[in-house]
């Protein structure tokens, strides 16, 4: 497989973006590291090849911080995981901008009330941020907890998608 990767600029510093030949995303995140990207996917998912150029996500992007933070909801994506992760990669593109949930309400979602650290761990293993909205989970106290991306990015994500519209 050949996929494409860019990287352009956001107000949270470069976003790079991994697409496949379908041009679904397979990991993103703020870096201009390609390593960085790349080591999001297990070994085995990693592209054969891989090559810069332009992707269809990053219209979506561009969108996302120009207001329209649905844009990144159109996106189409790919992972790999475990029947539970990619439930909880679909239920956390459920969660509407402006509206997170703490991990417990999202273990909740995926029916698993106490499973609270399963749902930190679907978090933590979603490569394709910002596409798949992991920072829209906070912890119980309202506390940002993890992401992989940095406190900031995902403190400035969360008051861009409360923004007015």
């Amino acid at each position: 497989m050949t996929a494409l990767i860019q990287t352009i600029d956001t107000a949270d510093g470069p976003f790079t973006m991994l697409v496949d030949e379908e041009q679904r995303v397979l990991a993103s995140g703020w870096t201009a590291v390609h390593d960085d990207i790349i080591h999001r996917l297990a070994v085995k998912y990693r592209p054969a090849e891989m090559r810069e150029g332009e992707t269809d996500a990053a219209s979506a992007v561009r969108a996302y911080y120009a207001g329209d933070v649905a844009a990144i909801g159109t996106v189409a994506v790919r992972q790999h995981g475990t029947d539970m992760q990619r439930t909880g990669w679909d239920a956390l593109r459920r969660i509407a901008p402006g509206e997170p949930l703490t991990y417990a309400e999202f273990a909740t979602a995926l029916g698993s009330p106490s499973a609270v650290r399963a749902a930190a761990s679907i978090c933590a293993r979603n490569a394709p941020a910002l596409f798949v909205p992991c920072h829209r989970v906070l912890r119980s106290d309202g506390s940002l907890g993890g992401f992989a991306w940095g406190l900031d990015v995902k403190e400035s994500l969360l008051a861009h998608e409360r923004a007015p519209r």
